[in-house]
């Protein structure tokens, strides 16, 4: 017999030195791609009405947006689908002005003529109150208006 005997070999263990540069190369690939929601909507999320023909907007960063609808918190702001939202507040068509000249203090001086408002209004709102706030928005000559829909058969 030989002094050296055969000794019963395994699998080599896996080797993890590289685990960690791809835990964080995924981990900063994801931060980076990850887009945050900007406003935290007040409001239910507005039931769209149907349209025909539906155009997708350019220039996100050019549009404010304008919520109208039925609030979530019903004992604070009230029932009804007239509520409006201005960024992160219920506010009121007189609050339309200053959100307007807010949102154009954002942006440099050659693009406000670019810059869009766009209205997310509830099947449910009341006409009156969308009329309410085109008049402000042309008080501040904000005239470039889209109301948004969902693709549709237009009934």
């Amino acid at each position: 017999m030989s002094k050296f005997g055969k000794k019963k070999k395994g699998m080599p263990a896996v080797n993890t030195a590289a685990l960690p540069d791809i835990v964080f190369m995924l981990l900063f690939f994801f931060m980076v791609t990850t887009t945050m929601r900007e406003t935290d909507l007040k409001i239910e999320n507005p039931r769209l009405p149907n349209a025909t023909e539906v155009k997708k907007l350019e220039h996100k960063s050019l549009v404010s947006t304008i919520y109208v609808g039925k609030s979530k918190d019903a004992a604070r702001h009230g029932t009804g689908f007239n509520r409006i939202q201005l960024n992160d507040k219920i506010a009121t068509a007189d609050d339309v002005p200053a959100f307007i000249i807010n949102e154009r203090s954002k942006v440099s001086e050659a693009e406000v003529p670019f810059m869009t408002t766009s209205i997310k209004a509830d099947k449910e709102s009341s006409v009156g109150t969308i009329i309410d706030i085109r008049l402000k928005l042309r008080d501040v000559n904000a005239l470039k208006i889209s109301y948004s829909a969902s693709p549709g058969d237009g009934n």
